[in-house]
């Protein structure tokens, strides 16, 4: 599924593990010592989405750990548990597995969705949290569905991803034209995005299935988080948008949410903000979490 070469920063040193977690096998690909980060990715990515970050923050001192959560990558395809909170629990409980009973969280597109549910959920276990390219259902307002085609771009997938079985009908055996749609549309720097290892991981048996199950559990979710609505997030959280993707959207969306809140906006980037521009999106989250190693 995942592809290396002499050139790439993750050869040296990566270390795959598998959990068990709930009955269900949870994949983590791990680089470096240190303070531990949980990198969740998002829809439809893998964890490969992060491997710069890992480089970055594995140079700086860190542990990095990105997941593949439950349903994606080289993890488990259950036909429940896609709601947040389901989500959020299963990762928590894999990092206690991996000895971390206190660590850090990025989260990506539906990676933060579900590490907004870990910060609140176990508020005594994440100590900071760098969030990007995403609204949260329940605490931004419902995508509108009259609005011109072009301004719809980012939004009519969430209708589609929840019809039931209509999905899996039409892209079976296509899988890769459809994912390939989205990274040629969401991204701005499309030559950087590694859109083939993602559409192989979501073209095998439950792939594209597991990937709309997280957009079918959207009511679960919305439930869920009008309730932590009401206990705002007490540590430190970075929100990240990008010029041609969500602009300020994540900022505006944990705004009403968060207590410390700082935000950023990367220039000359689309969606998929950790490959397209890694050095610049990993010149806002390192200093983020160096700043709780301090302390």
């Amino acid at each position: 599924m995942t592809r290396f070469n002499a050139n790439d920063a993750l050869a040296d040193g990566l270390v795959h593990r598998y959990l068990r977690v709930d009955g269900q096998k949870i994949h983590c690909a791990i680089l470096g010592s240190g303070r531990p980060i949980l990198l969740i990715p998002g829809w439809p990515q893998t964890w490969y989405a992060w491997r710069h970050t890992m480089a970055a923050l594995a140079q700086n001192g860190f542990e990095a750990i990105a997941v593949d959560p439950v349903g994606t990558g080289y993890s488990a395809r259950p036909d429940a548990g896609y709601d947040t909170g389901s989500a959020a629990r299963i990762l928590h409980q894999a990092m206690l597995q991996l000895g971390h009973a206190h660590y850090a969280v990025a989260g990506h597109d539906v990676g933060m969705w579900v590490g907004y549910a870990l910060a609140i959920d176990f508020p005594e276990a994440v100590e900071r949290i760098a969030l990007t390219e995403a609204v949260i259902p329940g605490l931004a307002p419902a995508p509108q569905i009259f609005v011109p085609p072009a301004d719809n771009i980012f939004l009519w997938h969430f209708m589609f991803n929840q019809v039931l079985d209509l999905p899996e009908f039409l892209t079976a055996g296509r899988e890769k034209e459809y994912l390939s749609f989205m990274f040629d549309k969401w991204s701005h720097r499309r030559d950087r995005v590694a859109a083939d290892v993602y559409a192989e991981a979501y073209g095998t048996p439950g792939g594209i299935r597991a990937g709309f199950a997280y957009y079918r559990a959207i009511p679960e979710t919305i439930r869920q988080n009008l309730k932590r609505a009401e206990r705002p997030l007490a540590l430190p959280v970075l929100a990240i948008g990008t010029e041609f993707a969500t602009v300020d959207a994540p900022l505006a969306t944990l705004r009403p949410h968060a207590a410390d809140l700082r935000g950023e906006i990367i220039p000359d980037c689309g969606h998929f903000v950790m490959e397209e521009t890694p050095e610049e999106f990993n010149a806002q989250v390192v200093p983020f979490f160096l700043e709780g190693a301090a302390r």
